[in-house]
């Protein structure tokens, strides 16, 4: 049984937010981070990042309050307004491949911990530790964890009847996506929603792992406080057909003392190996592997494809790391071995040719991306996928909707 509860969301005024929000602060590069901070002064970005105008170096506690402060400062400008009652919300992305539409609602810590909200991924400690202090500092959360649930036609329906009511904000945005958001603020619309998540039992975090594990820790050290916000965390809810899962591919930067020789060598007694010379190719289907080596594409077949014992040994990234990257490449921590780095399956393979050809690294794979019956497998056995394993879309705005602490 999950729990959801409308809360009292902060937002933007109708006439700025699309000015307001932004993608998530590391996805913008030096010089697009620039100019959204010099030239749009409400944009969301202010908030996260308000020593940019100084650019001075600052300790993360002085960070923090910086953070705090501008986010006010929004709030006293009437940038951002809060909502009167508690309310959720529905919300939909367009883009121009796939529509994506979720409840935002806040989640409960309770769930979490009792493994009603399953977990697929590790966390690192202090990345938790970090998010907490953020959140503690600053009291405010703006980026919700995804969260999955079972397709249910009756959800569906109401989804689909709630799309043709006027929504609260319709705007398009620089990537050429498109939003709206339907606030939901009927007591009746608000108790049928929450009957319907709690008959739908578990529900599976598909991207925001840190996020939750740190609203737990947040929790746990502030209970005592009696801040009925600290029990529940903020998260959009989608069906999990809805979802999109990318694969992350990776780029190695040498071959661990091997020839090519006998790098190839290696290969072939795992895998069936056709050079596929200069076609950009890149799997389609499970226990195929891409590779881009020395100026050609290779397509690696697995041998043996049946002799696992669980679904995380046939989970194709763990495949490639126990089969190739740690035993022939010799990497075993795929977190911190600097000789390996990711690429996520929303960019061209293309990309993975021209860094090869550059020079820097010298061997890349593709993979295919995982199944959403796989995550959830994995949830359900409490296996913990390798890192860099999926790139799950949707991506939420920052500045869209904030939970307060």
């Amino acid at each position: 049984m999950a729990k959801i509860i409308p809360f009292h969301a902060v937002r933007p005024t109708p006439d700025k937010v699309s000015l307001v929000t932004c993608r998530t602060y590391d996805d913008y590069s030096p010089a697009e981070l620039a100019a959204y901070l010099d030239f749009n002064p409400f944009s969301f970005l202010h908030v996260l990042n308000p020593a940019y105008v100084n650019q001075q170096k600052i300790g993360l506690e002085k960070r923090f309050k910086l953070v705090a402060q501008k986010y006010h400062d929004f709030k006293h400008e009437q940038v951002l307004v809060t909502e009167e009652q508690p309310v959720f919300f529905l919300y939909e992305i367009q883009s121009k491949n796939r529509i994506f539409t979720g409840i935002i609602a806040g989640t409960s810590i309770e769930d979490y911990q009792n493994n009603t909200i399953k977990k697929h991924e590790d966390t690192l400690q202090y990345r938790v530790e970090l998010f907490k202090d953020y959140l503690h500092q600053t009291g405010f959360n703006t980026e919700p964890v995804l969260i999955t649930y079972p397709d249910n036609e009756d959800l569906n329906q109401w989804i689909s009847q709630k799309k043709t009511t006027a929504s609260l904000y319709e705007f398009s945005t620089t990537n050429k996506e498109k939003h709206t958001l339907w606030k939901i603020d009927s007591d009746d619309e608000k108790k049928w929603l929450q009957k319907q998540f709690e008959a739908i039992g578990d529900v599976y975090i598909a991207d925001g792992h840190h996020r939750s594990a740190s609203a737990e820790l947040l929790y746990e050290e502030d209970k005592i406080s009696g801040n009925e916000h600290l029990n529940y965390f903020m998260s959009f809810l989608i069906a999990e057909s809805n979802v999109k899962i990318y694969e992350y591919n990776r780029i190695i930067r040498d071959l661990n003392g091997h020839t090519k020789e006998s790098f190839l060598n290696a290969l072939s007694q795992l895998f069936w190996i056709k050079n596929k010379e200069q076609e950009l190719w890149k799997p389609t289907k499970k226990f195929q592997f891409g590779m881009y080596f020395d100026g050609e594409f290779y397509n690696l077949t697995l041998k043996d494809e049946n002799n696992f014992n669980n679904v995380l040994e046939s989970l194709d990234a763990q495949i490639l790391y126990e089969k190739v990257l740690q035993p022939i490449l010799g990497i075993t921590d795929l977190r911190n071995d600097e000789r390996i780095d990711y690429i996520p399956g929303t960019q061209s393979i293309v990309t993975i040719k021209e860094v090869i050809d550059e020079g820097e690294f010298e061997v890349g794979f593709m993979l295919f991306p995982a199944e959403i019956s796989e995550i959830k497998a994995l949830a359900d056995n409490d296996l913990i996928m390798p890192p860099k394993s999926t790139y799950i879309e949707p991506k939420f705005r920052s500045g869209l909707v904030v939970y307060e602490i």
